[in-house]
């Protein structure tokens, strides 16, 4: 990345949403457009003379389209920051999902009041420029060659603790395994998920920083892909084992108890760390219900979104999990839960599912033998 600015370049069929893009980059002063593309042949061009830090790029294009662009890119440019410009529309995220599986690292959405030039110039410039700043700030350290010599977990010493201040004891196996996730968060949570098994012992609940529709659209992909019965949450679903529920864009989920089990329940509270739903809405709740029997997962992505409610799981007495930085998109959720104190592991995210396995296996069969022996079939 350049000692000084940012260098962006900007791609987009648009003459006229290349010139809003501009101006909107051109106003930060970390930030330097230093070239534009019409479609994505030109950008292939553009980026071997300009050596961009970043890219912003439209998905429908002439000659070449966003998606094949970023797939071409990947093979020579594995860690540029691309950044898509998508519609929300059921097309649009169906299209951003395919860019994202194709390498891009994020995506902003575009104005949906293109009437307003003020309110489309407000929208873009909240959106697109922090994450031109975090990911450019966040660049992977760990390169698919070097995957395989990826360090081993790192245990950080757990919050929770018994008589004499040694570690508590579990008596009871894990009852949930809860996710947040944000940016880079779909491609972490394809990784994880689709290496989990089918006969998962828990149910999975998942937060996932996107809006409505592609909420939608994520958990229709990733059901297409994995073991687990994967679904995006409605009001009064049941929360079973093997059964991978995600917070639908635009509503904060918390779970409930309902008779013997457990419900979702959707809320539109204001939003927190400037996200609904939020990581920390959804935590929060897992950690009233489950109390001790909660297994988090902290993914990749912007901001502090699920720190806090980390904080809460583990006072109950429950564990966390994070994300390395070497294998984070941006280390800002995983890595404001490390520096707060209250990760019990951080865990590259090749190792993050069968570390899960694990640990869900690990409690269910110390809680066996905690229970004592079998007599007549019926556990004494």
């Amino acid at each position: 990345m350049s000692a000084t600015r940012i260098r962006v370049l900007i791609v987009d069929d648009s003459v006229v949403i290349r010139r809003l893009i501009k101006e909107i980059l051109d106003s930060d002063s970390r930030i330097e457009v230093v070239g534009v593309a019409q479609n994505g042949q030109v950008a292939l061009g553009k980026v071997e003379e300009l050596k961009p830090d970043a890219i912003t790029m439209d998905i429908e294009m002439p000659v070449m389209n966003g998606v094949d662009c970023v797939k071409a890119l990947r093979k020579t440019h594995p860690r540029l920051p691309i950044v898509m410009f998508s519609t929300l529309t059921e097309r649009g995220a169906s299209a951003t999902m395919d860019a994202l599986a194709a390498g891009a690292s994020d995506y902003v959405t575009k104005p949906a009041n293109v009437g307003s030039v003020m309110e489309s110039r407000q929208s873009i410039m909240d959106q697109l420029v922090p994450k031109l700043i975090a990911l450019t700030g966040s660049r992977r350290l760990v390169s698919g060659a070097k995957k395989a010599a990826l360090p081993p977990p790192q245990p950080v010493p757990a919050q929770a603790k018994g008589p004499g201040g040694a570690p508590a004891r579990r008596t009871q196996p894990f009852g949930l395994l809860a996710i947040g996730s944000s940016t880079g968060g779909p491609d972490a949570l394809a990784t994880v998920l689709s290496a989990l098994p089918g006969d998962l012992p828990v149910p999975v609940v998942i937060t996932q920083h996107m809006p409505p529709v592609f909420t939608k659209m994520l958990a229709q992909r990733l059901d297409s892909t994995c073991r687990l019965s994967i679904h995006e949450a409605a009001e009064g679903d049941s929360v079973e084992r093997g059964k991978v529920l995600i917070a639908p864009g635009g509503l904060h989920m918390e779970l409930k108890t309902r008779g013997t089990g457990v419900s979702v329940h959707l809320s539109d509270a204001p939003p927190e760390n400037f996200c609904r739903p939020a990581v920390d809405v959804m935590f929060r709740s897992v950690a009233s219900v489950y109390r001790n029997r909660v297994l988090a997962v902290v993914l990749t992505g912007m901001g502090r979104d699920g720190a806090a409610g980390a904080g809460v799981i583990r006072t109950a007495g429950g564990e966390v999990f994070a994300q390395d930085e070497a294998t984070s998109v941006v280390w800002g959720m995983p890595g404001a839960t490390v520096m707060a104190g209250q990760a019990d592991r951080v865990l590259p995210l090749e190792q993050m599912a069968a570390t899960i396995a694990s640990a869900l296996t690990h409690s269910q069969n110390a809680a066996a033998r905690q229970a004592g022996p079998v007599s007549g079939g019926v556990r004494a």
